[in-house]
């Protein structure tokens, strides 16, 4: 009801400045704001985690873990922080975030504008949360993609201590050249190093902090197939299906629409759904699938579940819907347990 009001502000203004006014308003006044009805629980059990249900935030409106607690406090299952990168970087120049609302989509080139890992880590390690907390990671901008290795592993070894999973993000299309590293060799050499210092990092620590791989849906069968085959190899924890999309088809001829960035919202949904299906398929069950992408009702988190996935991540749905979509989507993906 209050997002209700809130939202013809929210939506009066630039689109990253209705962010920033956002992330105030949820540090500054999340205590104030009553969320009835926003914690519901359906327990599941999945990489080794105990999520108090199957919804989440993805990474990417709270790069920086300003407001994990807010954020608790809408009844999320798991949330998502980052994607953070090991020094701090402002991102690609404004404006660089773009609202087309007929299609309940946005496009963004942000580029992984974030504070950096040691300031995310002081943050986050204060916070309390009953949902479990992810960790999104990635490369700066200026790092050369050969060296991409070596800021994943510094964030790795970061955020360890207190995550209670780790996302490598790999697939957003706004960091120059990132994708390649989906490329066959180049994705097996990056998966190889984080599981060798994950093993580390579990003997060190005394426990054990599940990994996770995001990918793009622009990304063909064989692709696919290739992705599925090293995860299994790597005996990565899990994958998330998936980021936002090049593609423009679904929204060819609205404003805003030729910008560059990733698209998100209601067009990403099919293809997204499509991707945790083949996913599902080529894994087996051996590694659970996370599904993202287009999420704008229960219905849509359920058809995600249906697809085969065991997790369903909001972000531009939540921004078109606000928390009252989360227990929306908690109540369509119940399982019978």
């Amino acid at each position: 009801m209050l997002y209700a009001l809130a939202r013809p502000l929210l939506f009066s203004l630039d689109p990253e400045k209705a962010h920033d006014l956002a992330i105030w308003g949820m540090r500054n006044l999340a205590g104030w704001i009553p969320c009835p009805g926003c914690r519901l629980d359906d327990p599941a059990e999945i990489m080794g985690l105990r999520f108090p249900n199957r919804i989440g935030l993805a990474a990417g409106l709270d790069k920086n873990g300003e407001i994990i607690e807010a954020l608790d406090s809408f009844g999320f299952g798991h949330i998502e922080i980052g994607t953070v990168t090991p020094r701090p970087q402002p991102g690609n120049p404004r404006p660089r975030m773009f609202r087309l609302k007929e299609s309940e989509a946005i496009i963004n080139r942000m580029g992984f504008n974030n504070l950096g890992v040691d300031n995310l880590v002081a943050l986050a390690k204060k916070a309390r949360h009953k949902a479990v907390l992810g960790v999104s990671i990635g490369k700066n901008a200026d790092t050369p993609l050969e060296r991409a290795v070596d800021d994943y592993l510094a964030c790795l070894e970061k955020v360890y201590p207190f995550a209670s999973y780790i996302a490598a993000n790999i697939s957003s299309p706004n960091t120059r050249n990132l994708r390649q590293l989906q490329g066959e060799s180049e994705l097996d050499g990056l998966l190889a190093a984080l599981k060798r210092r994950q093993t580390e990092l579990a003997d060190q620590h005394g426990h054990y902090v599940p990994l996770a791989l995001k990918i793009a849906p622009d990304v063909d069968d064989a692709q696919l197939t290739n992705i599925a085959d090293a995860l299994r190899r790597h005996r990565i924890d899990g994958v998330i299906a998936t980021n936002t999309t090049l593609a423009r088809e679904a929204v060819a001829g609205e404003r805003h629409a030729t910008e560059t960035g990733g698209l998100s919202g209601a067009p990403l949904r099919q293809r997204s759904t499509a991707i945790v299906r083949m996913l599902a398929e080529k894994l087996g069950g051996e590694l659970p699938v996370i599904g993202a992408g287009g999420v704008m009702s229960g219905e849509d988190a359920r058809e995600k579940i249906e697809a085969g996935a065991s997790l369903v991540q909001l972000y531009t749905g939540f921004i078109y819907r606000g928390p009252g979509l989360v227990a929306e989507c908690v109540r369509a993906t119940r399982l019978p347990h």
